[in-house]
């Protein structure tokens, strides 16, 4: 049996075992499993909810909870934990929609379905000795106006107070339910949230009142709370009243470099006219890093990743340089993502499933996800097969850069 893992919780700018040893967390992302992402399907960036509209309007209504369940059964398995536990790495993040939690629109309704999953997941990491952070990736009504927020239309999420009780309470819900849980690191209350600059402090209102609600049932968790502006902007939110809370940013910089959304920049190299290296990103960490040393909390990076081309554009080059500098800061980091179908756009996995079936179709005009509207009933043997980490390709060339960092 393994040992039960300690407690962790913050000691000012430290994360700490129970004998007060300095903990680091590092490791992967499971993104896409619990937050369906389109990309990650070679798809287009549509919202779940609305892909799962569509493949109800060809396939049916049995064909959605046939999909989400195969989905979830195999795109994540106990495997990949032990393959991650062998990696090196200490920690895991997972996103998580909060339909997997809530049925209703306008009231709470247990899923219970969908909830057994974050269990299983848990339960893995206690069975394998890893931590675990819970990421409140998708919440009621949507907290920016992006696809990984399965937002459809305008978010809503800041607009409607109900929806803000809603998701007051399905976090009290969440820290009942994990509070003994020693594997569960901590909870990141709420995935890139966008506000106007001048409502950045009824964000900060936002958080103290989930603090608290999850404080009333649960002592023991670190609480994760992000900047605005897609993570970046943390600087609003001063020193936390609550003393067992970690800030945390996600670093894709530059963008359109790590997401490839310009063909041929490399790195180093220069970028809307600034010539971006090692010196650049450490300038932008060093603002971070001051930040929470003046207020007593450590930093973790959610997310940083870059579509990679096999290291000939120089992003495996920015993977160790920004990894340096996690390192020199004592920033805590998880890599976005584990894995995906290999794409063009955004950052993929370290596990990427390279074959061209005719659910991928790379080739058009339509690909991805959407071609299972078409192909589900008649090809969902094969399609469920392909999902499993045995049929993707490790790049071993980022995945070793990682592991000598673990």
């Amino acid at each position: 049996m393994p040992k039960k893992l300690p407690f962790l919780k913050v000691n000012k700018t430290d994360i700490v075992d129970d004998a007060g040893r300095p903990v680091t967390l590092k490791g992967f992302a499971l993104g896409g499993w619990l937050m369906m992402e389109g990309y990650m399907m070679c798809g287009r960036n549509i919202p779940e909810k609305a892909f799962k509209e569509g493949l109800e309007k060809s396939a049916g209504r049995e064909a959605v909870e046939e999909f989400t369940r195969a989905w979830r059964d195999t795109f994540i398995r106990e495997h990949d934990i032990k393959l991650i536990k062998e990696s090196g790495a200490n920690c895991i993040r997972v996103p998580f929609n909060y339909r997997l939690v809530e049925f209703e629109e306008r009231a709470f309704s247990l899923n219970e379905e969908g909830l057994k999953y974050l269990d299983r997941v848990v339960e893995w990491c206690e069975a394998h000795s890893l931590y675990c952070i819970l990421d409140l990736h998708a919440a009621p009504g949507a907290q920016n106006p992006d696809w990984h927020s399965d937002c459809v239309g305008e978010p809503e999420f800041f607009k409607d107070p109900f929806n803000q009780d809603r998701y007051l309470r399905l976090w009290r819900f969440l820290a009942e339910r994990y509070k003994d849980s020693s594997a569960v690191a901590g909870y990141d209350v709420l995935n890139e949230p966008i506000v106007p600059l001048h409502q950045e402090l009824a964000l900060k209102d936002l958080y103290e009142r989930v603090t608290k609600e999850i404080r009333d049932v649960d002592q023991n968790h670190i609480i994760f709370l992000e900047g605005s502006e897609w993570s970046a902007r943390i600087f609003f939110l001063g020193t936390p009243k609550d003393k067992n809370t970690a800030y945390s940013v996600h670093a894709y910089v530059p963008t359109e470099f790590a997401f490839n959304w310009i063909p041929g920049l490399t790195y180093p190299g220069k970028v809307n006219k600034i010539s971006w290296d090692k010196s650049v990103i450490e300038l932008l960490a060093k603002q971070y890093k001051k930040y929470v040393s003046k207020h007593n909390v450590p930093l973790y990076v959610g997310e940083f990743g870059v579509n990679c081309r096999d290291g000939n554009y120089g992003e495996l080059v920015w993977v160790k340089d920004i990894l340096y500098i996690f390192e020199k800061n004592r920033f805590h980091w998880t890599y976005w993502t584990y894995k995906s179908v290999a794409n063009s756009v955004f950052p993929d996995g370290i596990y990427r499933y390279v074959d061209n079936p005719p659910w991928v179709n790379r080739k058009g005009p339509v690909t991805g996800w959407e071609t299972f509207y078409a192909l589900w009933n008649k090809e969902k043997s094969h399609i469920i097969n392909s999902w499993k980490t045995e049929n993707f390709t490790r790049n071993d060339k980022l995945y070793h850069i990682l592991k000598n960092h673990f």
